[in-house]
């Protein structure tokens, strides 16, 4: 089985008590995909808890991917900017 950056998040998320927000930060970057080829995005989201500290490892690029591994819609996340 192949490593889900999403899937991780959400085995985090589970275990974070509510209050945990996602922020977007409008700042290039770049992440490998499994064929080895560098994707360029113009914005990233973190994942901040209750305190407003980051959570470790839940930075990511597509809030479509994480909404389909934490089974909501993308509307139904706490994103904030």
């Amino acid at each position: 089985m192949a490593f889900n950056h999403y899937a991780k998040i959400k085995r985090i998320i589970d275990q974070e008590p509510a209050g945990w927000i996602i922020r977007r930060i409008d700042e290039p970057t770049s992440a490998k995909n499994f064929r080895g080829e560098v994707v360029n995005f113009t914005h990233y989201y973190r994942i901040y808890d209750a305190a407003d500290q980051p959570i470790k490892y839940c930075k990511f690029q597509q809030i479509e991917r994480l909404a389909k591994a934490l089974e909501v819609s993308v509307e139904d996340l706490p994103v904030t900017t």
